[in-house]
């Protein structure tokens, strides 16, 4: 089964309710005016004592069960996110001056869709996947340069695996905030809120900026 088999089998599981269809036409709209990474969102999670960590991380893929990027598992957020399964998102496309912050409950996403992704990567990024002990200390770049080394002449002559600790993540919000940029700092902010991640139906509030 392919990747996209895999998504379009997700998108049959619920009818696309009105974030999502926002979110689409937002979307499609940033990939077209955004020059670099329309797809790059932050990612906040939390540690053991609370405090946040954030960083960017690449969605690779939403629907109307939520929102997919991948990781090592042993990486701070992979750590994070197995302790504390809730986290936050937000896209920002200068080019539209437009921002969507998500907010909701963390899973892991199928291994046969994890497996269908890896597939699609580049050779070199998948040998960099087994290489990385991400987020853990190095004594300089030659210990990475060392473990890639590695892995490519393990794998010269044949496929990659998807390593067991690289995994995907599915975001499935609790919260959709959509935010427009206005003259006067009197921006547009709506919001749809829900009280299960999987309901259906979703309230709609307008804020003030």
């Amino acid at each position: 089964m392919t990747l996209d088999d895999v998504q379009q089998e997700n998108r049959n599981l619920r009818p696309r309710s009105e974030p999502f269809s926002q979110f689409d036409k937002w979307f499609s709209e940033a990939r077209e005016k955004e020059p670099v990474n329309p797809n790059a969102m932050a990612l906040s999670t939390a540690d053991e004592s609370g405090f946040p960590n954030v960083r960017m991380v690449l969605m690779k893929g939403f629907d109307e069960a939520g929102f997919v990027f991948y990781t090592n598992s042993g990486s701070a957020k992979g750590t994070e996110l197995g302790a504390n399964p809730r986290a936050s998102i937000c896209f920002y496309w200068k080019a539209l001056q437009r921002q969507v912050r998500v907010k909701g409950l963390i899973s892991e996403v199928t291994a046969e869709e994890a497996d269908a992704y890896f597939a699609t990567r580049p050779k070199d990024a998948q040998i960099g996947a087994w290489a990385s002990h991400q987020s853990h200390a190095m004594s300089g770049r030659f210990d990475l340069e060392k473990e890639v080394a590695r892995f490519a002449a393990k794998y010269a002559l044949s496929k990659v695996p998807r390593p067991s600790f690289w995994r995907g993540y599915r975001l499935a919000p609790l919260e959709m905030e959509f935010w427009t940029e206005k003259p006067f700092r009197l921006h547009d902010r709506q919001v749809y809120r829900r009280t299960q991640h999987d309901a259906d139906e979703w309230v709609l509030s307008k804020l003030f900026p």
